[in-house]
């Protein structure tokens, strides 16, 4: 999302969004906090209009107007060898660093490995050495969203937080995709082209909403899914080759998968290949992300629900500096049609 200052210098507003998209403000509002009670395309069409014009919701009260240290803490819960080879959070990285740079703000990167860390981390940020934090890649149960209410500190978060059962609805602002949409617009694609079995690898949806997300898109179109087209996988290369393979065990007349990732549709692609199954003629192939370094490169080169990952980064630490007045906002997802499907 790129933010449009119009040429009279007035940056574009929630009513503009309302007005260009023939609905109310509330109606604006609810699409950009996420929320089901509104058609699917009328939603599509308001978050159309926010790309178009670039509107950012923003908020004075929380901008870091009194910040004493000019730097962000970016905190990250993977693994350092997994987040510096893997591009998607490649890509993240270089959004927010690329904002926090253009607002005169230092990323400091920090790591959560282990539980030991986060003590560690806990003092760092209460210490006083930066002016807010950029989280992502939280599982389910990481304290971390407690410890930075405990702080106070501002705080914007990228991925919708995974709540378990029972839990109330956190206050905190987050940066997500339309992960639910852009697997409903996948699944429907293959449909389109006439296949019948249809299965899904899904990311670990027990620890991520995003894969919770892209799993609910996919049996939003399928509701009737057997069980048996469902296996889950972890966002990595080997663990969408094991699904791909199981699926194959369990279903040999698949015709269609839907890969919640480029890198699993790549594994996924391997064992096809291995198997003697042809893409796609015989088996269709549609991932998400839209990774260039993958997604182009694959055998065939893979149809792939594309999100703007360096601008939801880019997002998250503009929201941060500026201030956000909404829980969320959710950046439109579109589909990229290539060779896999």
């Amino acid at each position: 999302m790129v933010l449009t200052q119009w040429s009279n210098g007035r940056l574009p507003t929630l009513e503009d969004v309302a007005h260009r998209s023939g609905v109310s403000k509330s109606t604006v509002s609810r699409v950009i906090n996420g929320e089901p009670r509104v058609r699917a395309e009328v939603a599509d069409r308001v978050r159309e209009v926010i790309a178009d014009l670039g509107y950012v919701p923003h908020h004075a009260a929380r901008q870091l107007v009194t910040r004493r240290n000019n730097a962000v803490a970016v905190v990250a819960t993977q693994p350092q060898d997994r987040l510096f080879i893997d591009p998607f959070f490649d890509r993240h990285l270089r959004g927010i660093r690329k904002e926090l740079v253009a607002h005169g703000v230092q990323p400091v990167l920090l790591f959560l490995e282990d539980p030991d860390d986060y003590p560690r981390v806990a003092d760092f940020l209460g210490g006083g050495h930066v002016d807010g934090a950029l989280l992502f890649s939280l599982r389910a149960d990481d304290p971390l969203p407690a410890m930075i209410r405990r702080l106070g500190l501002p705080a914007v978060f990228g991925g919708r937080p995974l709540l378990r059962e029972g839990e109330p609805v956190p206050a905190h602002v987050y940066v997500d995709a339309d992960n639910r949409g852009g697997a409903r617009e996948a699944v429907r694609h293959l449909l389109s082209l006439g296949r019948e079995r249809i299965g899904t690898i899904t990311g670990p949806y027990d620890q991520e909403a995003s894969a919770v997300d892209r799993l609910d898109g996919y049996r939003d179109v399928l509701f009737d899914a057997s069980p048996e087209l469902i296996e889950k996988g972890d966002y990595t290369q080997q663990g969408g080759a094991g699904a791909m393979a199981a699926l194959l065990e369990r279903r040999p007349d698949l015709d269609a998968v839907f890969a919640a990732s480029d890198l699993m549709a790549s594994g996924a692609l391997r064992v096809l290949r291995e198997r003697g199954r042809r893409v796609p003629d015989d088996v269709a192939v549609v991932a998400f992300d839209d990774l260039a370094p993958i997604a182009e490169f694959t055998d065939p080169p893979l149809t792939t629900v594309h999100q703007d990952i360096e601008g939801m980064g880019r997002l998250m630490a503009r929201l941060l500096c500026e201030g956000a007045r909404v829980p969320s906002v959710v950046t439109p997802t579109r589909l990229v049609l290539r060779g896999s499907a």
